[in-house]
């Protein structure tokens, strides 16, 4: 087992298959040393994370939707890096989309969920830069949908 994959199953988390792209777009692209992952939603084991911040869901359940998107960019990294994730070399940024009302303020807490995350399972690489937007709505009404970029070896 990868040291990361060792440090991640310390957290409880195996890393999934990568999740297939729903639309005409590809699920990474790879520039030299540094992987651009496309958005990804929070899908748990009884489906898609649905609501919106603010209105039906509060930052808590935001913040672990988040945390379930980036499980999911890690799996698409390790399927960038043909299955070794220790190429990870760190998380450079992070873009997430939080489905909010127009009054909700709180996007950067929902998003820690999965800054945290990173932090937690990758130690000092996974500090990285960061934005996290409002949504008027997202994808199939998802919670959060995250982005990242990623350097590797």
């Amino acid at each position: 087992m990868s040291q990361i994959e060792t440090r991640l199953a310390e957290l409880g988390v195996t890393l999934p298959d990568a999740p297939a792209p729903a639309a005409n777009y590809v699920p990474f692209v790879i520039a030299g040393d540094i992987v651009h992952v496309s958005g990804q939603i929070p899908i748990g084991p009884d489906g898609m994370i649905t609501g919106k911040l603010g209105a039906d869901m509060d930052v808590d359940a935001g913040a672990a939707a988040a945390r379930i998107c980036a499980i999911s960019l890690l799996a698409q990294v390790k399927a960038a890096c043909g299955g070794d994730i220790d190429r990870l070399v760190r998380v450079v940024k992070l873009v997430g989309f939080v489905n909010s009302t127009a009054d909700f303020g709180d996007q950067p807490r929902v998003i820690n969920g999965a800054s945290d995350f990173m932090v937690a399972a990758l130690g000092d690489a996974g500090r990285h830069a960061r934005s996290a937007v409002s949504a008027a709505s997202l994808p199939f009404g998802v919670a959060v949908e995250i982005e990242g970029v990623f350097q590797i070896k």
